[in-house]
């Protein structure tokens, strides 16, 4: 068993327990978990915001910096960005200016993780690339959130434009949320929390790289394996994996185990799971009110809500 000084016993909980934190509200008992950790914070916009505010939930020490002008979010949408930034220091600094270096060197002396979403090149030239801050400061981990890896971590892309490139949208929809970008979040808490656990272990920091490229081809390969695709068990196939109207909206169905396919359709009065008779039973009544005779039966069905509601 390792030898952990408390650093390393609360990294080592953290690392543990994340999965289950990161879906509780804020301030719960888990917030203890990465006491005694700072963690400074460059990453703008969706991803690394995201990172940072489930870092914050785990009891992180957390500093976002800024530029002068701000975070786009804020402006873009700022419920989101107050929840983002909820207890954390925020400060602006002018990182093109001496005295905005000095003041992020001074943060970054203090903290054990930075996490930053710049492209390599306009880390070089804040003198953030990994070798300047390792030499600098030996005891610093760092994430960097990217579009592309190496040899194409210049590449500018978006949620949008990674999503289209492995055939995840149909347009014209767009999609209903940003899905990348949350997958890109859960990937650097996760690659944050591998290597302060390594350096609560060993004392050795690290420099890890999230693509968020990668987690769209990570999402695509449902999709590439036929089990989304329209003709796939997973994208219509399968009679009761799927949507069918109600008689006011919408319900999904998820009956995959057999058990739950065998009580469907004793509940039912159906011998096989047949679409064309599924149409017609569940067109009947509500969806609301086939969410309840779900619920009542322990079946996998809820009424489709509304995009917001």
């Amino acid at each position: 068993m390792w030898q952990l000084d408390a650093l390393g016993n609360a990294i080592w909980n953290a690392v543990t327990a994340n999965q289950i934190a990161y879906n509780r509200p804020p301030m719960n008992s888990d917030s203890s978990l990465l006491q005694g950790v700072k963690i400074v914070s460059l990453a703008l916009n969706v991803p690394g915001p995201v990172a940072a505010a489930r870092l914050t939930k785990l009891g992180a020490e957390v500093t976002k910096v800024e530029p002068p002008t701000g975070d786009a979010t804020q402006s873009a949408a700022p419920e989101l960005y107050e929840s983002l930034c909820q207890g954390q220091r925020v400060l602006r600094l002018d990182l093109k200016s001496p005295e905005g270096c000095a003041k992020l060197d001074e943060l970054l002396a203090q903290s054990e993780l930075l996490l930053a979403s710049f492209r390599p090149s306009a880390l070089q030239r804040l003198g953030l690339d990994w070798e300047s801050l390792h030499a600098r400061h030996p005891k610093l981990c760092f994430v960097g959130i990217v579009g592309y890896h190496a040899p194409f971590e210049e590449r500018t892309g978006h949620d949008l434009t990674y999503q289209s490139d492995l055939g995840l949208l149909r347009p014209p929809h767009m999609p209903p949320t940003l899905f990348i970008d949350l997958a890109g979040a859960e990937r650097a808490v996760s690659m944050a929390l591998a290597l302060l656990n390594r350096l609560a272990r060993k004392g050795q920091a690290g420099c890890a790289w999230v693509s968020l490229h990668e987690c769209a081809q990570d999402f695509a390969v449902p999709l590439k394996a036929g089990l989304t695709t329209s003709d796939g068990i997973l994208g219509g196939a399968y009679p009761l994996y799927g949507f069918y109207r109600a008689s006011d909206g919408w319900i999904a169905i998820a009956a995959l185990e057999p058990h739950f396919a065998q009580r469907v359709l004793a509940e039912l009065g159906l011998e096989k799971a047949d679409r064309t008779a599924l149409e017609r039973i569940f067109r009947q009544r509500k969806a609301a009110s086939w969410e309840k005779w779900a619920q009542d039966l322990d079946l996998p069905l809820v009424a489709v809500r509304e995009t917001g509601s």
